[in-house]
C-alpha cells in the first residue's frame, strides 16, 4: 500500500473553493461529488445529516443565490495524509428570497481522501460580526 503525501494548504483551499464555486453556480452534481455519502452540517438550522442526493437538490433548488465570497484568516491542518481540516472566515454576498445581504461567518470543513478522491464529511458555519466588530471583540477578550 502506497502512502500518499499530506496535501498542501493550497490544495485544501482549492478544494474548499471548488465547493463554494459549485454553490455559486448552483451545480448540485459538483457539490454532491465533493460531499461524502453522508455529510454532517452544523449552522443556524442546527445539526443536519445530509446524503449526497439531498446535497445536490439543496444546491440546485431554493430561493437563494451566492453572489460572491471572500476567504480570510484561513488555517489548514493535515493530521494524516488522507485527512484535512480547514477553518476560515468568509464574507459572502447572498440573495435570499430576492433580498441581497452580506454575511460574515466562520466556517470549517473536514475533508477525507478515499477511493473516490477528496470528500467533505463535515462542515460547520457560525455567523459572526463584521471584521471591525470582530477586532473590537478580540481586543476585549484579551483584557
Amino acid at each position: 500500500m502506497t502512502m500518499q503525501a499530506n496535501p498542501t494548504k493550497g490544495e485544501i483551499i482549492d478544494l474548499e473553493k471548488s465547493y463554494w464555486d459549485a454553490m455559486k453556480s448552483k451545480d448540485g452534481g459538483r457539490t454532491a461529488e465533493l460531499s461524502a455519502k453522508t455529510s454532517l452540517v452544523t449552522g443556524a438550522k442546527g445539526v443536519m445529516s445530509i446524503p449526497k442526493s439531498k446535497m445536490s437538490k439543496m444546491t440546485e433548488e431554493g430561493n437563494w443565490t451566492l453572489e460572491s465570497y471572500e476567504f480570510d484568516d484561513v488555517e489548514v491542518t493535515t493530521p494524516l495524509p488522507d485527512l484535512a481540516i480547514i477553518a476560515y472566515t468568509v464574507k459572502q454576498r447572498v440573495k435570499m428570497d430576492g433580498k441581497a445581504t452580506t454575511l460574515y461567518v466562520a466556517d470549517s470543513s473536514t475533508w477525507v481522501r478515499g477511493s473516490e478522491g477528496w470528500e467533505c464529511h463535515a462542515h460547520s458555519e457560525t455567523l459572526i460580526a463584521d471584521k471591525h466588530s470582530r477586532r473590537a471583540l478580540n481586543a476585549l477578550a484579551e483584557l
